[in-house]
């Protein structure tokens, strides 16, 4: 699968130009433009059978993704198919070994090869109260290598972690992170930071990994957009 990115890093936009019969799983609503000689079936995000329904209502309803998947199958002549995040931002790929795991912020998945299972990791009680989501996407690719596709809102910056150098991160500007890495969730001390500095929770990253950040929080943006939405008058 050859890839090709425009427009990075604020508007990017991801094109994968697929072999004679090679596959890609396309989150619903990524999809952007195609050639002909591609053949589009929907199914459940985490396969058939009991389990798989369960793993995919666990990704819609905790996870922040879709139920649903697009598969693309490239037809004899091969194919393309471009994807772009719903919001502003930045799209990077990670090539999983079998077996390897990688962890995204919900909401951040946009793609996979047909092989990488997508599945939920709870983050701990704590996150149930800190305003940001409680569980992190697992990415793993099973016997043979896969990549996945993943995006943020805003640009995009890698920050290599080692038992030297821990690194702490707004849970909001959170992107993905490897396997290797341990995280603990903190409240930023003291009520009034907590209450009125525009900080409250971070992730307390420690471990031999990399961790990726986005230089925009949607959630902040959304609490700026709120005072001038229109209200329905009563």
């Amino acid at each position: 699968m050859e890839i090709e990115r425009e427009y990075g890093p604020a508007f990017t936009m991801m094109t994968a130009n697929l072999a004679p019969g090679e596959q890609i799983k396309v989150e619903p609503g990524a999809m952007v433009a195609q050639s002909e000689g591609l053949d589009m079936k929907t199914g459940s995000s985490s396969g058939g059978g009991l389990g798989g329904i369960m793993k995919g209502l666990a990704k819609r309803v905790v996870g922040g993704e879709s139920f649903f998947v697009n598969t693309y199958t490239a037809g004899p002549s091969g194919a393309w198919i471009s994807m772009a995040p719903s919001a502003p931002g930045d799209i990077e790929t990670f090539d999983l070994s079998p077996g390897q795991a990688f962890y995204m912020q919900g909401g951040s998945f946009m793609a996979s090869t047909i092989n990488v299972d997508i599945s939920t990791k709870f983050q701990g009680m704590k996150s149930l109260f800190s305003g940001e989501g409680a569980f992190f996407l697992r990415a793993e690719a099973a016997d043979v290598p896969g990549k996945v596709f993943y995006t943020s809102f805003g640009a995009m910056k890698e920050i290599k972690v080692t038992p030297d150098t821990p690194i702490k991160i707004d849970t909001g500007h959170v992107v993905a992170f490897t396997e290797g890495l341990d995280y603990n969730r903190t409240k930023i001390k003291g009520v009034k930071s907590f209450l009125f500095g525009g900080e409250g929770f971070t992730l307390d990253f420690h471990g031999s990994g990399s961790v990726w950040i986005q230089t925009r929080n949607l959630e902040s943006m959304a609490s700026q957009l709120i005072p001038f939405l229109p209200t329905r008058s009563q």
